[in-house]
Formats: C-alpha cells, sequence, structure tokens
C-alpha cells in the first residue's frame, strides 16, 4: 500500500500531492480529529477537486452513542481506566527520564558513564514497551467483552465505511485530536478496509504508526515528557511521525534529541515540517531527503543517517 506523509496544511500541498499520485475517481476524507468540525471540509473538498466522500466517523460514533448506550457507557468507562493508565505511566515516565538526563549531565564521557546512560535508556525502552502492551491489552479485553462487530449499529456502520473505502480511488487523512482520531479509525475497522492509496498530515499521520508518540518541549507550562499513547492502525511501521517538529522540539538541544532519537530506535524519527512530502511503503523508509533525528542528536537527511 501506498503511503504519503505531509506536514502541515497551513500553506496546503494536497492537491499537488493527489494529482502527483494520478487518483482518479472519488476521494475518501477522514476529519474526525476535527471533532465537531468534522463538516466544515469545504476548503479540504476544493483542494480535491469536490471529487470527496467524508466518511464522517465522528458522527458515526455519536450515532453510536446515542442508538448503543450500553457500549457507548462501557467505552466511556474503558477510556477514563486508560486515562488513569496513562497517568501512572507518566509518573514513572518522568522518574525514568529525570535519571537519563542526569546521568547524560555530568559529562564525563567514560566508558563507566556510556553504559550507565545505556541502561538508564534501557529502561526507559522497556517501560514505553510495557506501556503499549498495557494499552494494547486493555483495549483488546474491551473489543473482546464488547465485540463491536456484532453491535448492529457499529456494523452498520463498519459496512457503509467499507463500501466508501471500496469504491474510493485514495483516502485521505486529516489532523487534529489524535486520540479522537484513532479511536473512531480502530472502532470503524478502517485498516481492513484499505487497498487504496493514504495521504495523511498531522494527527493523520501519527494515526497511521504503530506507536503514537505525543511530545511537546514548547508548551506553556514547560517542556513535557514524549509519551506513547498507543498504537494507531499501524499501515506505517517503525517510524515515529512528528509533526510541527521545529515549533514543538528543541531540535538544537543535541542531548535531548539524542535521547529522543535512541529511545524509540530503530524507528525513524521523521519530521513533518510545511512542505515536506514523504512517500512510503509500510516499512517506514522513505525518500533520501526526508529529515529525521539521529541518535547523536543531530536533524539530517535520511539519505545522511
Amino acid at each position: 500500500m501506498r503511503v504519503t506523509l505531509l506536514g502541515p496544511q497551513r500553506r496546503p500541498t494536497l492537491d499537488k500531492v493527489a494529482a502527483s499520485l494520478g487518483v482518479g475517481g472519488p476521494i475518501a476524507t477522514i476529519t474526525a480529529g476535527w471533532q465537531e468540525r468534522e463538516p466544515d471540509d469545504g476548503e479540504l473538498s476544493s483542494r480535491l477537486g469536490s471529487r470527496d466522500v467524508n466518511l464522517s466517523l465522528y458522527r458515526r460514533w455519536l450515532d453510536v452513542q446515542e442508538r448503543d448506550q450500553g457500549f457507548a457507557a462501557a467505552a466511556q468507562r474503558a477510556g477514563r481506566f486508560l486515562d488513569e493508565v496513562q497517568d501512572v505511566y507518566l509518573l514513572r515516565l518522568d522518574y525514568a527520564l529525570r535519571a537519563v538526563y542526569a546521568i547524560q549531565r555530568r559529562g564525563e564521557h567514560d566508558r563507566l558513564q556510556d553504559v550507565a546512560l545505556a541502561e538508564a535508556l534501557t529502561a526507559v525502552r522497556e517501560l514505553d514497551a510495557a506501556h503499549l502492551r498495557r494499552v494494547g491489552e486493555v483495549r483488546g479485553e474491551f473489543y473482546q467483552a464488547w465485540q463491536p462487530q456484532d453491535r448492529p449499529v457499529i456494523a452498520e456502520h463498519r459496512a457503509a465505511v467499507a463500501g466508501l473505502l471500496g469504491e474510493a480511488a485514495a483516502l485521505v487523512v486529516a489532523g487534529g485530536h489524535v486520540g479522537v482520531l484513532a479511536d473512531a479509525l480502530h472502532l470503524f475497522n478502517v485498516a481492513a478496509a484499505l487497498r487504496s492509496p493514504v495521504i495523511a498530515w498531522s494527527a493523520g499521520a501519527m494515526a497511521l504508526t504503530d506507536r503514537i508518540v505525543l511530545f511537546h518541549d514548547r508548551a506553556p507550562q514547560g517542556a513535557g515528557h514524549p509519551e506513547i499513547y498507543g498504537s494507531g492502525l499501524s499501515v506505517v511501521r517503525d517510524l515515529v511521525a512528528l509533526p510541527h517538529a521545529r515549533a514543538r522540539m528543541l531540535l538544537d538541544d543535541a542531548p535531548r534529541m539524542a535521547v529522543f532519537a535512541r529511545r524509540f530506535a530503530p524507528a525513524r524519527c521523521v519530521l513533518l515540517e510545511t512542505g515536506t512530502r514523504v512517500d512510503t511503503g509500510t516499512d517506514g523508509g522513505g525518500p533520501p531527503d526526508t529529515r529525521v533525528l539521529t541518535e547523536d542528536g543531530r536533524v539530517t537527511s535520511l539519505e545522511a543517517a
């Protein structure tokens, strides 16, 4: 499957990208990450030559909440439990990363420090992996208990979404709230119906990966720790999508960026800036000029990494 990841579309390139892919016929779109603004897709439609069909995943979720209140209530309970799981993970992550940065700041650069830093990073990676497994287990247990494919309202919407995707020449996934977007993609089983090229940006790009990483070094309350949120559709693997990287990350802080890159290796940490285009399959690769973080904390091209 061909997947194209783009930078933020404040200066849109979507129309040119879609044209370059030679996409003919209707184009399915997903704007669920916009939540209540999901229908406000006029500019998106114009960029696609009015050939778009919005899958309306957020509206479908609202319909599920109204017509299958038992499932909706159970989903809310699961969501609250996952929030607690995330809070405990962040508490542990804070201590683990503080240890990494404290060792890194010692600056002695001898074998003992290198070993200590590697061990501290291994502890963070193991914590990340355990958290990702735990989130997957909670979501899996919920789906096993409630069998969404057997709930009439959800099955109806899944069939409609699959039908629209089956007729589409491509799928376009916009950004917005990555958690809402990823949940909707999973609930309506979008991955199972994908056959055509996919174009995505911002949260849409993140939601296609096998590991969604939240990050913000420039938040008003101060730099936060990059955190694992969960799994996306996994149609792109071994790639950490970093939209708005220059605005949100301290890219000039090489030691901090080195920790980031080493923490998520061997996945490529890919910067998705305005004008960026990364054409890839499902293996996390990309063109040689793709901008990535290296394990020594530099920003460079994939070719030079």
